[in-house]
């Protein structure tokens, strides 16, 4: 098939956000405070919101808006996912290690839903766990050995087989799976905006339209936007996929641009065919997964499989046709229950990938008070709202019981031109993987049809 997406099908931000009624003004004075803290996304309104609860003073600057980056782009999965997976982290860090690592996992879980809770934030919050999902039968045994090895070291996981799914009236594509049954699927852009409510609330002074220009650390850092500045007893850098356009840690993460999409709704009898009661979200077993929500608007969200990434500090285009007609052309074959269910629109988000696919809270000044947490390789609802928690801790001089986990050696990304070169290597390697993939099960689904 082949999709020509139209401008009016293309979304500038997601569905999930819109400008809010009561955007707070842009920095134009000059100002000191206890702690500054660049972005306001996950990360920083919850950093934020953890200092006022201490009595800080807090100064937020946003760029655009609060929630107009990856906190409000993304496909709605609050999951414990960490790390490529469980065997590589076990490979890599042992079973003490890769155990600890997955209990901050699901305590990152049950960090966002008391962030909900407390706030009364509603977000369309479904607590219906995760699905790791096998398109090719012949992927079971491998996702069997994960589901094992991560039971193993205490993740709350089950292999689910092929009756399981059916007997979840989970859709039909997907042969077996590994269910995540901590967290479940939420409205990202809702949440978002509920915790800026919250901060705007608390006290925290909130400046929007206003990116830092200049950012510099010491005994008392200072960010400069184009109108004002800012000088602070501490920093938090709360920019993730940004970070490198600051000039700061330019090598700490690579910006990767995700592609997604949103169906139009489903009638009725398009609910009844797809199945789907317990509306699980849904990320396949591809090396470029692909992910799939059910919302509670009857409408189907899915994407990532293509991802792109540019030169040096840049960050790729949000606009790509020839990445939205792959992740539409995905979803056909995943779903063919729903032929003829139009696309509503599509959009960009960018993620930050660390080398070992893990986040990071680096400390940086020399006193130790400019903190970054980063890095949330995909899965930042959870980890970038625990991570505002950590930082909150830090930038105080006290080291969260969750960092423990998070504490490593730091990798830094190759300099251009190798970032590239390696970069573009490993896409096209894991492409070839999943085109291999995709191939057999196209040609499963031929010989299906031939013997009906």
């Amino acid at each position: 098939m082949s999709l020509q997406p139209t401008a009016a099908a293309f979304d500038e931000i997601s569905p999930w956000v819109e400008t809010p009624r009561d955007l707070q003004p842009p920095l134009a004075q000059e100002l000191r405070c206890d702690v500054v803290v660049i972005g306001a996304g996950y990360t920083g309104l919850s950093a934020a919101l953890s200092l006022r609860e201490q009595g800080a003073d807090v100064v937020v600057l946003e760029r655009d808006f609060a929630g107009a980056g990856a906190s409000g782009r993304n496909a709605g999965h609050l999951t414990p996912t960490i790390g490529k997976d469980i065997p590589t982290l076990l490979r890599l860090y042992g079973r003490e290690r890769a155990s600890a690592l997955v209990r901050f996992a699901d305590e990152a879980v049950g960090h966002a839903e008391s962030l909900i809770a407390k706030y009364a934030i509603d977000c369309d919050y479904d607590a219906c766990g995760n699905v790791l999902a096998a398109v090719l039968p012949a992927h079971e045994a491998r996702l069997r050995r994960a589901a094992d090895a991560a039971a193993a070291i205490g993740a709350q996981v089950r292999f689910l087989d092929g009756a399981a799914m059916r007997a979840r009236g989970l859709p039909a594509s997907f042969a077996c799976g590994v269910l995540e049954e901590r967290g479940g699927t939420l409205h990202p852009g809702r949440y978002a905006m509920g915790l800026r409510r919250a901060a705007i609330a608390a006290g925290v002074r909130l400046f929007e339209g206003s990116g830092v220009v200049a950012f510099t650390t010491g005994a008392k850092p200072g960010a400069r936007t184009a109108q004002g500045s800012v000088q602070a007893d501490a920093a938090v850098v709360a920019t993730n996929a940004y970070t490198p356009m600051l000039g700061w840690m330019p090598r700490r993460v690579a910006p990767l641009r995700v592609s997604l999409f949103e169906s139009a709704p489903l009638s009725p009898a398009q609910l009844e065919a797809v199945g789907w009661p317990g509306r699980e979200g849904i990320y396949t077993s591809h090396e470029m997964l692909e992910s799939y929500h059910l919302t509670r608007a009857r409408t189907v969200v899915g994407g990532a499989k293509h991802v792109r990434h540019a030169w040096g500090r840049r960050l790729p285009p949000a606009h790509d046709p020839a990445a939205f007609e792959r992740i539409e052309r995905a979803f056909r074959e995943r779903f063919p229950e729903l032929e003829g269910v139009g696309m509503r629109r599509f959009w960009g988000g960018w993620i930050a990938l660390t080398l070992d696919f893990l986040p990071a809270l680096d400390v940086a000044g020399s006193a130790g008070n400019v903190v970054a947490g980063l890095g949330y390789c995909g899965h930042g609802v959870a980890q970038a709202s625990a991570m505002g928690a950590m930082l909150a801790e830090r930038v105080q001089g006290r080291c969260h019981e969750w960092e423990r986990a998070l504490t490593r050696r730091r990798l830094q990304w190759p300099p251009e031109p190798l970032r590239w070169v390696g970069g573009s290597a490993l896409r096209a390697a894991l492409f070839a993987i999943d085109w291999n993939t995709d191939r057999r099960i196209r040609a499963a689904q031929r010989r299906g049809a031939a013997r009906r």
